[in-house]
């Protein structure tokens, strides 16, 4: 998600940094980030000028002091877990200057929580992107109990300015879309068990008698297996019973079948 954000980010007209934990996850977000604009160049969607200027005002720093300092707005990308996000947001509160905006893009928690670990609760938000961000045109925006209508027009002028729709969300375990997308997929899944239809012809159904654009299992190993898990565990610890992970689900993780990023999830891809 952070690459992608980025990618787009650039293509909007910002300086941007990334930060990782490491060299080589830096690397795979370079790679990922030229190859994608060199293709959508190829294609004609996008200009080699928009391309030349856009890698340019990119930069990779491991630090996270290096990458933070100076930024107007800050969005985080780690996984979805609570204690992370509150480390992550604790770090960038000590660095950034006072008036930088720290979002979250975060598919399931609450901003309130993680803002409240800072000085800077008012400048605090979450910012839901999807994947692929340079596709997706929609943006959640869910203000914190403390966000002000400042950071809120400023988070909506930014998903202007990267070419998406955002609507803005009151702040509930698993917003809208979330909470959406895990009832339909763990109910995929038990159609799965109960051998009501195959991988393919479920998803299949889904699109052509639904016009989902893609499948539940195709989008639940696109997000990653894992983290359908982590958001699933969160609403049913917030919300109760009817967001129990599906037995299946749990069963997959356990395996290492983690979707597109392992090479196998409900479907097999080349690595």
């Amino acid at each position: 998600m952070g690459r992608g954000i980025a990618y787009t980010s650039a293509l909007g007209g910002f300086r941007v940094s990334i930060n990782d934990v490491s060299q080589e996850n830096l690397d795979k977000a370079k790679l990922y980030i030229e190859t994608e604009m060199q293709k959508s160049a190829e294609k004609g969607y996008l200009k080699m000028e928009q391309v030349a200027h856009a890698l340019q005002s990119i930069e990779y720093p491991t630090n996270l002091e290096a990458a933070a300092r100076e930024a107007d707005i800050v969005i985080e990308a780690v996984f979805e877990l609570m204690e992370l996000k509150v480390e992550i947001f604790k770090k960038l509160d000590k660095i950034c200057p006072e008036n930088t905006i720290l979002a979250t893009n975060t598919s399931t928690m609450s901003p309130t929580e993680i803002a409240a670990q800072t000085l800077r609760p008012e400048k605090c938000i979450a910012m839901h992107f999807f994947n692929p961000v340079h596709k997706m045109k929609l943006i959640e925006i869910i203000r914190g109990l403390e966000t002000s209508d400042e950071t809120m027009a400023i988070a909506k002028e930014i998903g202007k300015k990267l070419g998406k729709e955002t609507v803005e969300v009151n702040e509930f375990p698993g917003f809208v879309t979330s909470r959406m997308n895990c009832l339909i997929g763990n109910e995929a899944m038990n159609l799965l068990m109960e051998g009501v239809a195959s991988v393919e012809d479920i998803d299949r159904a889904m699109k052509l008698g639904l016009n989902h654009p893609m499948g539940p299992l195709e989008l639940a190993d696109l997000v990653g297996l894992d983290t359908r898990l982590r958001n699933m565990e969160y609403l049913y610890k917030t919300l109760g019973e009817k967001y129990r992970p599906f037995p299946l689900l749990i069963k997959y993780v356990k395996a290492g079948r983690l979707g597109r990023k392992t090479g196998q999830g409900f479907y097999k891809y080349e690595r």
